[in-house]
């Protein structure tokens, strides 16, 4: 049994001797060395729990070996053994976590004590040990059905989520099929096309649903290289350019320049971008008649640590606190029956992804400003924003 090795360290030929016998005679298997360097050698042979060491020794003294030793091995016990007049080397070894001292010349009873107390701290260390593992393992099966559960619900909100959407699909279908079918029973034109129309509507709506399901449940690793941020936010704002003139909304491009590189999926971001351009241009159109021009604002900044923020601007319809909260929820959509519910929720999957965050700040009817703050080569996000 490991417990049953024991190390006598002592310089002197007879002490070893003697205390050898002794120490036997306890049951235990006996190692001796006669120096420190010894000591050392013969204990990362045989690994015994106890070392019993004189403290004062030629070259490398006990308390040397006492330190080496519970730096290789904490949980190995060592008794010093000392005179009666080194009380402060004594004191000294304690402070260096030695199990306990005995002086010379050694007296049976104190060595069963020392020993004793040596044996009770292995045994205690040995429970605490399994406690601890025992104690871990517990953790790591509690974290896992946590985990579980949390997927299962997870996965619930989502059934039900989608649930909620098929069914919004459906009646506009059914609806559209209902106004079809009238216009068929009474030869009326218009009510062919508008039935027609809300069913292509809906076929289009299915289409995109699957679309971004499939784009949010994909595990694609991020292609990051160094990007230029403002070249994103143009290519953005050319392509949404015919768009926003055709909804009689002014477009504009706010970047600052000499940006550095960033290290990004270019086509993730370009995606989250587009995503977010394209809601604000829709919020512009729910607003209806307003006093001031309907404008979109596309504005990239500098962000500490080398990071860059791309905000997207409008002065739509804006959100009330409830549908802030909402935002970012599966198949929750600002946009009614338009919309799949999983556009910014994929948005904020791929910021995440990048280490990055995204922020909402929006005010009913005076408009909205998304953040994407993403991180530099120190990824820290920053703190920094541009004025609106």
């Amino acid at each position: 049994m490991m417990e049953e090795k024991i190390l006598l360290v002592d310089d002197e030929e007879g002490i070893r001797k003697v205390l050898g016998i002794s120490l036997r005679d306890r049951g235990y298997e006996v190692f001796t060395a006669g120096n420190g360097e010894e000591a050392l050698r013969v204990f990362r042979r045989e690994n015994p729990a106890i070392v019993l060491t004189d403290i004062k020794m030629p070259g490398m003294d006990g308390i040397e070996v006492l330190r080496q030793i519970k730096a290789e091995s904490p949980e190995t016990e060592v008794i010093m053994i000392t005179g009666h007049g080194d009380m402060d080397l004594a004191i000294q070894s304690i402070k260096n976590d030695a199990a306990d001292f005995i002086t010379k010349p050694i007296n049976d009873d104190a060595l069963d004590i020392a020993l004793g107390r040596a044996k009770e701290k292995i045994f205690f260390k040995k429970q605490i040990r399994e406690h601890t593992e025992n104690l871990e393992k517990l953790v790591e099966e509690k974290t896992r059905a946590l985990m579980e559960a949390e997927r299962l619900a997870a996965v619930g909100q989502t059934v039900a989520g989608l649930a909620h959407a098929i069914k919004n699909i459906t009646s506009g279908l059914t609806g559209g099929a209902f106004v079809l079918e009238k216009g068929l029973e009474l030869d009326n034109r218009t009510y062919l096309l508008q039935g027609w129309r809300m069913i292509k509507e809906n076929i289009d709506r299915i289409k995109d649903m699957a679309l971004e399901l499939l784009n949010y449940a994909r595990e694609r690793e991020l292609e990051r290289r160094p990007c230029d941020p403002n070249r994103i936010l143009r290519e953005i704002h050319e392509l949404m350019l015919p768009r926003a003139e055709a909804c009689g909304v002014t477009l504009e491009l706010d970047t600052e320049e000499d940006l550095p590189r960033v290290l990004l999926d270019p086509e993730e971001i370009h995606r989250c971008l587009l995503n977010l351009v394209t809601n604000a241009i829709e919020a512009c159109e729910g607003k209806g008649a307003s006093p001031e021009p309907l404008r979109v604002v596309l504005r990239s900044r500098r962000n500490g640590a080398g990071g860059v923020s791309f905000e997207i601007i409008d002065n739509g319809c804006g959100m009330d606190e409830e549908t802030r909260e909402k935002v970012f929820r599966r198949f929750f959509s600002t946009k009614g029956s338009r919309g799949t519910g999983l556009g910014l929720m994929i948005t904020k999957k791929i910021v995440d992804a990048h280490g990055g965050r995204i922020e909402l700040q929006s005010e009913e009817k005076k408009g909205t400003r998304f953040i994407i703050r993403l991180p530099g080569e120190g990824g820290e996000s920053g703190e920094e924003a541009g004025n609106p």
